[in-house]
């Protein structure tokens, strides 16, 4: 169940599905992974991980660079590839999410996959974007659990087709406010100039305080878990043994169809944080928040050819853009959409046990919709 199927109210008109794969082209794949139960063995579990691939204009046409920005709210985390999109303005390639200690094996399974599918730019140099969050509170995250095939296989199961949310790929072993989190992806549409376009969110939610959380604009950061395992004797949440707040990291990726300027995709990353800070968090000081913005409208048009391309045969290249003097309601669905992605990655979620026996709770349901009816 979704938010908006729960009864939870949000500003604005979603797409089809609510998804970032309302952008046309956009493809998301994932692998989980989930084995093993009780205590930590490093390199053995439990495993509780996975990755996530995003694709902005498909497998096809993953070697057409496209205009894009970046923004980092506090920088404790990681974005590989992210000094190339600042030069250049410009993306290429998956777009891909796992936890922290498997940055390097995923951005190696990136050139796999590129050798075999794409050899014309793998002969030259590959900058693959992968960005990170936490998830050692419930996964063995030393272990080389995820693999290069791991990723290959996230990249080709890549479809524009409904997205899981919740505790599934790189979002398996994440927690968001103290709650089970993981994925969470919405989607809103603009008209403009005659045309409907989509601005649309996928996040990687492992971020807040449960004491910060605010849903609808109602707190809920009291909240306790109420039985959730059947335990009998059971009164109500230890919340010493509840999962630690404030730390963790968000990693969302803004996914457009309109035409934009680089600075442009920039901006709609720098609203990001305005949609998570409805949803409560004033940022933490060990959480890594960084955000990718992009707009598949001026797929290829930034690619000028590769190094080996003669001058002589290169051409020049125009671009459309939306006037900066109407960007306001595509700022406004950027907040909104981000804002319903990470309640969206609360809501449709379970509860799940990971190493050393750590818990994290999913949100209740039937204690969320009590307090946002009882406001209304």
């Amino acid at each position: 169940m979704r938010a908006r199927e729960l009864g939870i109210p949000f500003e604005g008109t979603p797409g089809p599905l609510n998804a970032i794969t309302d952008v046309p082209g956009v493809e998301v794949g994932m692998v989980t992974l989930v084995s093993g139960e009780g205590s930590l063995v490093t390199d053995q579990g439990p495993v509780r991980t996975g990755v996530t691939a995003i694709l902005p204009v498909g497998a096809n046409r993953a070697r057409d660079a496209i205009p894009a920005g970046i923004y980092s709210l506090n920088g404790n985390g990681e974005m590989t590839g992210s000094h190339w999109i600042a030069e250049t303005g410009g993306l290429t390639g998956p777009v891909m999410i796992t936890n922290t200690h498997a940055v390097g094996t995923v951005h190696r399974g990136v050139i796999e996959w590129t050798k075999k599918h794409h050899p014309e730019s793998a002969i030259e140099w590959l900058l693959p974007v992968v960005a990170e969050t936490w998830d050692g509170y419930l996964n063995d995250i030393n272990g080389p659990h995820v693999t290069t095939d791991h990723a290959i296989a996230a990249i080709e199961a890549a479809t524009s087709g409904p997205v899981a949310e919740g505790s599934y790929g790189g979002g398996t072993g994440m927690n968001c406010y103290s709650f089970k989190g993981g994925n969470g992806t919405s989607s809103r549409i603009v008209h403009f100039g005659g045309t409907d376009y989509t601005v649309a969110a996928f996040l990687q939610c492992n971020f807040g305080d449960r004491d910060e959380l605010r849903i609808a604009g109602v707190p809920m950061g009291d909240l306790d878990v109420p039985n959730p395992m059947g335990e009998p004797g059971w009164v109500s949440e230890d919340r010493s043994r509840a999962v630690p707040g404030g730390a963790g990291s968000v990693i969302a990726v803004i996914a457009t169809d309109a035409p934009m300027l680089a600075d442009q995709c920039r901006a709609l990353a720098r609203r990001v944080p305005l949609g998570l800070a409805r949803t409560g968090t004033a940022g933490g000081h060990f959480s890594g928040d960084v955000f990718l913005a992009f707009s598949t409208a001026g797929a290829g048009e930034l690619s000028s050819g590769f190094p080996t391309t003669r001058r002589s045969e290169a051409t020049l290249r125009n671009l459309s853009f939306v006037p900066w003097n109407f960007m306001d309601a595509f700022y406004n669905a950027v907040v909104q959409s981000v804002e319903e992605a990470v309640v969206n990655a609360l809501i449709n979620n379970e509860s799940m046990v990971g190493r050393d026996g750590h818990m994290s709770h999913a949100l209740p349901h039937d204690l969320v919709m009590q307090r946002i009816t009882s406001r209304t």
